[in-house]
């Protein structure tokens, strides 16, 4: 029947779409701490303020992450209808 093929692309697509998501949870974590630490380190040597930027700009990296996270788990990816 035509329906159960277009079902089926269908339900290949959400779980292309949840891998998708699951990847991203992985490297989300890593890129934002990285790149609030890399922020900060380069502030620091700027202002001269070492280590108080880099720690600020990691834990802004971390909430970063964190609220990603949420985003990505609250977010309805329309399976549940």
């Amino acid at each position: 029947m035509p329906g159960d093929n277009d079902e089926a692309k269908e339900s290949k697509r959400r779980d292309a779409r949840q891998l998708i998501d699951a990847w991203s949870i992985g490297w989300m974590f890593p890129i934002a701490i990285g790149l609030g630490f890399l922020w900060g380190w380069g502030m620091d040597k700027l202002f001269h303020t070492s280590p108080w930027l880099t720690w600020i700009f990691t834990a802004f990296g971390v909430i970063a992450a964190f609220i990603n996270l949420f985003r990505i788990g609250l977010s309805d990816s329309g399976g549940s209808e």
